[in-house]
């Protein structure tokens, strides 16, 4: 079922979306412009374009931008009238075209305006809430909707968002969609310290809420992925590269859990009890992933996946709830790490 967007009625407000009107260079957005074009022209005003471009203060050819728009895809019976220099309605035209949109769509836009909050209070709120408000622009103020209240029936609660430094992002990726060599300080888990890395960077991804940039490491010879979170002043080289044409992120992750390179993936097998099980089927942890019921209860997780530390760390995250069956060395790991924190809660540190 679909829905007029109409003035009159009110569910869905844009009030941050709208675009602010300045003192000396008003500007509309082209929705709001293409509205007083048909008022003008519904009152018999003969607008033209010279007219209709000094009252917005935009340019000739964005009046007559607009006047194609509604002619040729709004269908609207405009013509030129060379009598009374202006434009005219052939026909009358009762009331403005409204723009269609399906209850879903609806929907659909509100859940990506939720979608923002998971950002909230970082660095990325800003530009991601303006962003959305100039594609929103076009909008009228209210949309009819059946739902009550949309904006309370959905939300997002992220849990891990990683802190990132706008500026440094912004570098990184002008650095990724220029192909140009980029340097910075990188700061590994295992090191003491940080250290200066040179790279030719290919890809920017955010996995699991957090953003990773990966590239060609120059020192190293290898392509490898560096977390945000401990990168720290970028610097974009003269130098530029040609990016492989064979690189994909997908290929180059496809063994992975989450973030981790593997290089090679391992037959991996869960035992998980009833509780666990019921969850497990109710989510994608891995494309590979399969479940098989077990005749005493629970299922048996089977995954074609490397061995790296998201991997053990989502294993470990579900306790008593599943064990191990193959393979033996991962077996041993997640046993050794179990044992440690034993230790660790019976000796009361």
């Amino acid at each position: 079922m679909r829905r007029n967007l109409s003035p009159s009625t009110v569910r869905l407000r844009r009030s941050d979306a709208r675009r602010r009107v300045s003192a000396t260079r008003a500007t509309r957005p082209p929705y709001a412009r293409m509205i007083k074009i048909h008022e003008l022209i519904a009152a018999g005003k003969f607008p033209n374009c010279s007219t209709l471009a000094d009252v917005f203060e935009v340019s000739y050819k964005t009046v007559q931008r607009d006047i194609d728009f509604m002619r040729d895809q709004m269908m609207l019976p405009i013509d030129y009238s060379s009598v009374q220099h202006g434009f005219h309605y052939t026909k009358p035209v009762g009331s403005f075209p409204t723009v269609n949109i399906t209850q879903g769509e609806v929907v659909a836009l509100l859940v990506a305006q939720k979608a923002l909050e998971q950002y909230r209070g970082t660095a990325f709120e800003k530009p991601l809430r303006a962003a959305f408000g100039k594609l929103t622009s076009t909008l009228q103020d209210e949309i009819s909707i059946t739902l009550e209240d949309l904006g309370s029936a959905f939300s997002f609660r992220p849990m891990g968002a990683a802190g990132q430094e706008l500026a440094v992002f912004n570098i990184l990726a002008e650095s990724v969609l220029s192909n140009r060599t980029i340097e910075f300080d990188y700061h590994a888990l295992k090191k003491n310290k940080s250290e200066r890395r040179r790279i030719e960077p290919y890809h920017l991804g955010c996995i699991n809420n957090q953003w990773y940039l990966i590239g060609n490491d120059l020192q190293r010879g290898k392509i490898r992925t560096f977390a945000l979170t401990r990168l720290s002043r970028p610097k974009i080289l003269k130098q530029t590269f040609r990016r492989p044409a064979d690189f994909s992120l997908s290929k180059m992750m496809k063994d992975s859990f989450m973030a981790f390179e593997t290089g090679r993936s391992r037959t991996v097998r869960l035992r998980l009890d009833d509780f666990a099980s019921r969850l497990a089927s109710e989510r994608i942890w891995h494309k590979s992933q399969k479940l098989k019921p077990l005749p005493g209860g629970g299922a048996e997780m089977t995954l074609e996946v490397g061995i790296a530390p998201d991997l053990e760390n989502w294993i470990l995250g579900w306790g008593s709830h599943a064990v191990v069956l193959d393979p033996p060395e991962l077996r041993e790991q997640i046993a050794s790490i179990a044992r440690t924190m034993a230790l660790q809660y019976r000796q009361g540190t």
